[in-house]
Protein backbone atom coordinates (compact mmCIF):
# COMPACT_ATOMS: atom_id res chain seq x y z
CA UNK A 1 0.00 0.00 0.00
CA UNK A 2 1.25 3.30 -0.86
CA UNK A 3 1.91 6.13 1.67
CA UNK A 4 0.56 9.86 0.93
CA UNK A 5 3.13 11.94 1.52
CA UNK A 6 2.25 14.50 -0.55
CA UNK A 7 1.89 16.73 3.19
CA UNK A 8 5.24 15.83 4.05
CA UNK A 9 7.66 18.61 3.87
CA UNK A 10 11.19 18.01 1.72
CA UNK A 11 13.08 17.39 5.37
CA UNK A 12 10.48 14.69 6.33
CA UNK A 13 11.11 13.38 2.93
CA UNK A 14 14.78 13.49 2.91
CA UNK A 15 14.99 11.37 6.50
CA UNK A 16 12.15 8.61 4.98
CA UNK A 17 14.28 8.07 1.76
CA UNK A 18 17.60 7.69 3.74
CA UNK A 19 15.72 4.53 5.45
CA UNK A 20 14.86 3.13 2.16
CA UNK A 21 11.44 4.33 1.85
CA UNK A 22 10.53 4.27 -1.56
CA UNK A 23 7.16 6.31 -1.06
CA UNK A 24 9.33 9.33 -0.23
CA UNK A 25 11.54 8.74 -3.20
CA UNK A 26 8.23 8.69 -5.33
CA UNK A 27 7.13 12.05 -3.91
CA UNK A 28 10.31 13.42 -4.26
CA UNK A 29 10.30 12.69 -7.19
CA UNK A 30 6.86 14.10 -8.54
CA UNK A 31 7.50 16.87 -6.61
CA UNK A 32 10.66 18.15 -8.40
CA UNK A 33 10.97 15.68 -11.69
CA UNK A 34 9.11 18.71 -14.28
CA UNK A 35 10.83 21.76 -12.23
CA UNK A 36 14.18 19.89 -13.06
CA UNK A 37 12.98 19.25 -16.22
CA UNK A 38 12.31 22.53 -17.22
CA UNK A 39 15.69 24.21 -15.67
CA UNK A 40 17.15 21.29 -18.01
CA UNK A 41 15.33 22.25 -20.71
CA UNK A 42 15.54 25.53 -21.46
CA UNK A 43 19.55 25.35 -21.19
CA UNK A 44 19.91 22.31 -23.37
CA UNK A 45 16.71 22.58 -25.87
CA UNK A 46 16.66 18.88 -26.72
CA UNK A 47 14.21 17.17 -24.77
CA UNK A 48 15.90 13.62 -24.20
CA UNK A 49 18.84 14.72 -23.21
CA UNK A 50 17.32 16.87 -20.47
CA UNK A 51 14.64 13.91 -19.40
CA UNK A 52 18.27 11.78 -19.49
CA UNK A 53 20.05 14.14 -17.09
CA UNK A 54 17.35 13.86 -14.70
CA UNK A 55 16.83 10.35 -14.73
CA UNK A 56 20.50 10.67 -13.34
CA UNK A 57 19.90 12.82 -11.06
CA UNK A 58 17.30 10.64 -9.23
CA UNK A 59 18.81 7.53 -10.00
CA UNK A 60 22.37 8.98 -8.26
CA UNK A 61 19.87 10.30 -5.25
CA UNK A 62 18.79 6.94 -4.76
CA UNK A 63 21.29 4.59 -5.11
CA UNK A 64 23.57 7.23 -2.73
CA UNK A 65 20.61 7.82 -0.42
CA UNK A 66 22.14 6.80 2.67
CA UNK A 67 25.38 8.86 2.29
CA UNK A 68 23.70 12.09 1.55
CA UNK A 69 23.51 14.86 3.66
CA UNK A 70 20.78 17.08 2.49
CA UNK A 71 19.41 20.42 3.87
CA UNK A 72 17.86 21.97 1.52
CA UNK A 73 16.37 19.11 -0.97
CA UNK A 74 15.09 21.78 -3.90
CA UNK A 75 18.92 24.11 -3.56
CA UNK A 76 20.79 20.50 -3.59
CA UNK A 77 18.24 19.14 -7.00
CA UNK A 78 18.76 22.46 -8.88
CA UNK A 79 22.37 23.02 -7.80
CA UNK A 80 23.40 19.47 -9.34
CA UNK A 81 20.72 19.75 -12.20
CA UNK A 82 22.46 22.99 -13.36
CA UNK A 83 25.71 21.29 -12.73
CA UNK A 84 24.86 17.96 -14.93
CA UNK A 85 24.09 20.49 -17.65
CA UNK A 86 27.41 22.48 -17.16
CA UNK A 87 29.13 18.88 -17.15
CA UNK A 88 27.61 18.27 -20.48
CA UNK A 89 28.28 21.58 -22.27
CA UNK A 90 32.01 20.88 -21.60
CA UNK A 91 32.16 17.52 -22.96
CA UNK A 92 29.29 18.56 -25.90
CA UNK A 93 30.15 22.02 -26.84
CA UNK A 94 28.34 21.88 -29.82
CA UNK A 95 24.69 22.38 -27.84
CA UNK A 96 23.45 25.31 -29.15
CA UNK A 97 20.93 26.50 -26.14
CA UNK A 98 23.18 26.62 -23.81
CA UNK A 99 24.48 30.46 -24.31
CA UNK A 100 21.51 32.48 -24.97
CA UNK A 101 20.17 31.38 -21.28
CA UNK A 102 24.09 31.98 -19.80
CA UNK A 103 24.04 35.36 -21.62
CA UNK A 104 20.10 36.44 -19.96
CA UNK A 105 21.57 34.71 -16.61
CA UNK A 106 24.72 37.00 -16.50
CA UNK A 107 23.07 40.17 -17.24
CA UNK A 108 20.19 39.84 -14.61
CA UNK A 109 22.70 38.85 -12.14
CA UNK A 110 23.85 42.64 -12.32
CA UNK A 111 20.54 43.80 -11.82
CA UNK A 112 17.78 43.20 -9.48
CA UNK A 113 18.41 39.42 -8.95
CA UNK A 114 22.37 39.59 -7.87
CA UNK A 115 20.33 39.53 -4.36
CA UNK A 116 18.73 35.95 -5.94
CA UNK A 117 22.15 35.31 -6.89
CA UNK A 118 24.09 35.49 -3.84
CA UNK A 119 21.53 33.66 -1.76
CA UNK A 120 21.97 30.55 -4.52
CA UNK A 121 25.84 31.05 -4.57
CA UNK A 122 25.34 30.36 -0.81
CA UNK A 123 23.06 27.62 -1.63
CA UNK A 124 25.76 26.19 -4.07
CA UNK A 125 28.21 26.74 -1.51
CA UNK A 126 26.31 24.91 1.33
CA UNK A 127 25.64 21.98 -1.03
CA UNK A 128 29.43 21.41 -1.82
CA UNK A 129 29.94 21.66 1.61
CA UNK A 130 27.40 18.82 2.49
CA UNK A 131 29.25 16.75 0.14
CA UNK A 132 33.04 17.27 2.18
CA UNK A 133 33.99 14.20 4.50
CA UNK A 134 32.88 15.26 7.60
CA UNK A 135 36.29 16.44 9.22
CA UNK A 136 36.85 18.81 6.29
CA UNK A 137 33.32 19.80 6.34
CA UNK A 138 34.07 20.45 10.64
CA UNK A 139 37.47 22.40 9.74
CA UNK A 140 35.82 24.31 7.32
CA UNK A 141 32.85 24.98 9.64
CA UNK A 142 35.59 26.01 12.29
CA UNK A 143 37.90 28.45 10.06
CA UNK A 144 34.76 30.42 8.39
CA UNK A 145 31.97 29.86 10.79
CA UNK A 146 33.66 30.08 13.97
CA UNK A 147 36.81 31.98 12.62
CA UNK A 148 39.07 30.03 15.00
CA UNK A 149 42.93 30.04 14.43
CA UNK A 150 44.60 26.50 13.19
CA UNK A 151 45.47 26.01 16.75
CA UNK A 152 42.27 26.54 17.85
CA UNK A 153 40.40 23.80 15.55
CA UNK A 154 43.46 21.58 16.28
CA UNK A 155 42.42 21.64 19.86
CA UNK A 156 38.95 21.43 19.53
CA UNK A 157 39.13 18.54 16.97
CA UNK A 158 41.97 16.98 18.75
CA UNK A 159 44.37 16.54 15.69
CA UNK A 160 47.67 18.05 14.69
CA UNK A 161 47.84 21.51 13.17
CA UNK A 162 49.52 20.29 10.16
CA UNK A 163 46.10 17.66 9.32
CA UNK A 164 43.88 20.98 9.99
CA UNK A 165 45.80 22.96 7.37
CA UNK A 166 45.89 20.21 5.17
CA UNK A 167 42.46 19.82 5.49
CA UNK A 168 41.60 23.73 4.82
CA UNK A 169 44.25 23.71 1.80
CA UNK A 170 42.17 21.03 0.09
CA UNK A 171 39.07 22.37 1.03
CA UNK A 172 39.64 25.46 0.11
CA UNK A 173 41.07 24.60 -3.59
CA UNK A 174 38.36 22.25 -4.30
CA UNK A 175 35.93 25.07 -3.28
CA UNK A 176 37.74 27.53 -5.57
CA UNK A 177 37.41 24.83 -8.39
CA UNK A 178 33.78 23.78 -7.70
CA UNK A 179 32.68 27.48 -8.18
CA UNK A 180 34.59 28.69 -10.89
CA UNK A 181 32.65 25.79 -12.46
CA UNK A 182 29.59 27.43 -11.30
CA UNK A 183 30.59 30.67 -11.93
CA UNK A 184 31.15 29.85 -15.79
CA UNK A 185 28.19 27.91 -15.70
CA UNK A 186 26.20 31.01 -14.66
CA UNK A 187 27.82 33.31 -16.35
Amino acid sequence: MMKLLDKHTDVELVDLLKQGDESAFNEIYDRYWQKLYNECYKRLKDEDLSADVIQDIFADLWVKRENKNIDNLAAYLHTTARYQVFLLYKKHKHITGFIEPIECMAISAFQADSVFFEKELRECIAIWLEMQPEKRREVFRLKFGEELSTREISERLHVSQKTVQNQFTTSLNQLRSHLAKLLFFLF
